[in-house]
């Protein structure tokens, strides 16, 4: 299949440079402007997308080459992006940031798979003529870079014509704008990145600023005009039906909030009907014949988790009962029977796994793996592979063994995982649209306790 869809990415030549900033100030001034538009996040990312569903009020998705195939990046640009005047996608990191030495599955990467005009986030801090001999370098790091145009930040007005001459004399590449210096606009950090959009206070006030000066400081457009050079994306329609007919209880609040949309899409689309609760909040889960625990932030709400305790029993005694359930990082930490907060205190959790979590002072495990399963489990077979990753600031006594984690480089392997045909839970995340099947094999085990139970 073809379709024309206008597209841009935003990408820097590092993390911190301000892509999310200026990516969510730019949604906010193309909303202003009356365009229709839709985002992406390059990677595995979770807390960024939920910034941009913030300012469009629509789901951001994940394109990432490594847990989904190229035809499914491709298909889901294309396809998410039907009706939209533009499409923006955020980069990732630094923009040949890739696996190991390589560029493969790097911004870059993407926008050679897509063949998307980039355009190239500047912090100007600390630099003044280097600046051009920086963008100099990394437009012609690859002879098919498709960087198109700069944006630079942390300028103020006074200093962008500086900038401006300098990089019009010294590179062939188009300035498009600047962001100046928006301090009250500001996103915090956290040791998984930012501050959840749901966290972040004043938001709404913080994204109107950031749009009010982008709006005044940006080439919007130009943003348009070069999203629309964009040759038609040519794509593989991707077979989707309806098999089952179950219900599937998802734990959905500000301790579990790491989800790709288009998995859940997914399991929607083959018969799930998706019933949210909080493990924070509810006194028990919905009626379900399947659940899932995402990753998130449990470690911030222990003093919470641990006091529902309706809660917590209910979800042993679904477990107990038989229920299938897929368990990841967060959700795999509110299973053990401790939590430990990084003072060392401990909180109660719900005691379906033996042993304690606790925090640590650094990424205990990171990046993409690939993971192999030792027996059939609820997933897939023995033998069959699914790409992962992990990125994590905790630890446990008791991480499961049922499958092997391979970095996709270098010798690095370890077990990981406890998965039977009732659960798949352990640290790594995955993405179930990267094999339906697996998605499938879940909702059949779900039909089948559905069956039981009536």
């Amino acid at each position: 299949m073809k379709r024309f869809v206008p597209r841009i990415m935003i990408a820097a030549i590092s993390s911190g440079s301000g892509k999310t900033t200026i990516t969510c100030a730019l949604l906010k001034a193309l909303l202003e402007k009356g365009k229709k538009t839709v985002s992406f996040k390059c990677g595995p990312d979770y807390i960024d997308p939920m910034f941009h569903t913030e300012v469009l009020g629509i789901n951001s998705s994940n394109l990432d080459l490594f847990l989904t195939s190229k035809d499914t990046c491709k298909y889901l640009l294309a396809e998410s992006s039907i009706g939209a005047d533009v499409s923006v996608i955020e980069g990732v990191m630094g923009y040949y940031d890739g696996i190991s030495s390589d560029t493969l599955y790097s911004s870059y990467h993407l926008s050679k798979v897509t063949d998307t005009p980039v355009v190239l986030v500047i912090n100007c801090k600390g630099m003044s003529c280097t600046v051009a001999a920086v963008i100099e370098g990394i437009v012609n790091f690859k002879k098919d870079s498709n960087i198109k145009g700069i944006i630079l930040n942390n300028i103020s007005e006074k200093m962008y014509d500086f900038y401006r001459q300098i990089i019009k004399r010294e590179t062939n590449v188009a300035v498009l704008g600047y962001m100046p210096i928006v301090p009250e606009s500001s996103f915090e950090s956290r040791h998984l990145g930012l501050v959840t959009a749901k966290e972040t206070e004043n938001l709404n006030k913080k994204l109107e600023k950031l749009a009010e000066a982008a709006a005044k400081t940006i080439d919007i457009d130009g943003l348009l005009r070069l999203a629309n050079t964009a040759p038609p994306l040519e794509y593989d329609d991707i077979s989707i039906n309806s098999k089952f007919d179950v219900t599937i209880a998802v734990a959905r609040d500000k301790a579990f909030c790491f989800y790709y949309k288009d998995a859940l899409n997914l399991l929607s689309r083959i018969g799930a009907k998706i019933e949210y609760f909080s493990p924070i909040n509810d006194e028990k889960m919905p009626e379900c014949d399947g659940f899932i625990l995402g990753g998130g932030y449990p470690e911030i709400h222990l003093e919470a988790l641990s006091k529902n305790k309706s809660m917590l029993a209910d979800i042993k005694a679904k477990i107990k009962g038989g229920t299938p359930y897929i368990a990841e990082c967060g959700g795999f930490m509110y299973l053990f029977g401790i939590i430990r907060d990084k003072n060392e205190d401990a909180y109660n959790m719900a005691d379906v796994i033996d042993g304690q979590v606790f925090m640590t002072k650094g990424l205990s495990r990171f990046g993409y793996i690939t993971l192999t399963a030792l027996c059939d489990n609820l997933l897939c077979k023995k033998g069959e592979i699914i790409n992962a990753h992990e990125f994590h600031y905790s630890d446990s006594t008791n991480n499961g063994s049922d499958f092997i984690a391979k970095k996709p480089y270098g010798n690095r392997e370890w077990s990981c995982i406890f998965a039977d045909e009732q659960r798949f839970v352990g640290y790594p995340h995955i993405h179930l649209l990267g094999n339906i099947k697996y998605a499938e094999n879940f909702l059949d085990k779900c039909s089948a306790r559905k069956k039981a139970r009536l």
